[in-house]
């Protein structure tokens, strides 16, 4: 005896969706971890300019909102057990530090990436798709700027403006590695047309 499915149900290519989905996570969470090796010390907070950061910010780009949180959910999960967050540091580690907010704005940023990027007309309108790609980039790394801000308030006990000011060494170097992720991203999206459909039929 066989149980009918739903009308426009097919488990097959939910199964396939869903294994397609953990593939891409898996991946770009592996690619967050390995440029973790990439850490430069500046500013005198002693926050390094990283390559992660930007590679969150690209993975929400690519993989959309929820995807993109959870390959940052995933790359900070690993990060309680191993040292690959920048600088060769744990999870546990950085959330005891002065780089707290930043964790915390990896998630939000991953997350804010994909809902504006997913909202873009990839196949119809390419111009427009790639001007809501670089609003999506940029107003990410606003969180996780914001959220660093508030992490150093916390443990370093700096004022609000002191702690934007310890921002300014990582303007520069941010903006170009999120231009690269933009233009990343946009190339993905052109090649892969089917990852959008995909998590909307998922």
């Amino acid at each position: 005896m066989t149980t009918a499915q739903p009308a426009g149900t097919n488990p097959g290519k939910s199964r396939n969706t869903t294994a397609t989905d953990i593939a891409y996570i898996a991946v770009f969470a592996a690619i967050i971890i390995v440029l973790g090796f990439v850490a430069i010390p500046v500013g005198a907070a002693g926050v390094p300019i990283v390559l992660q950061n930007a590679a969150v910010i690209l993975a929400g780009l690519v993989l959309g909102r929820r995807r993109g949180l959870a390959t940052a959910a995933i790359f900070l999960a690993v990060g309680l057990a191993l040292p690959v967050l920048a600088g060769g540091r744990t999870t546990i580690a950085a959330l005891g530090g002065a780089t707290v907010g930043y964790l915390v704005g990896y998630l939000v940023s991953a997350w804010v990436a994909g809902a504006i990027a997913y909202t873009a007309p990839f196949r119809t309108n390419r111009g427009a798709a790639l001007g809501i790609l670089i609003v999506a980039g940029y107003v990410a790394l606003f969180f996780q700027y914001l959220f660093g801000v508030f992490g150093m308030m916390w443990r370093l006990d700096m004022t609000f403006g002191a702690a934007w000011a310890a921002q300014v060494p990582f303007l520069l170097p941010d903006a170009v590695k999120v231009a690269l992720m933009i233009a990343i991203a946009a190339a993905v999206h052109a090649a892969f047309p089917d990852l959008r459909r995909a998590r909307a039929r998922a």
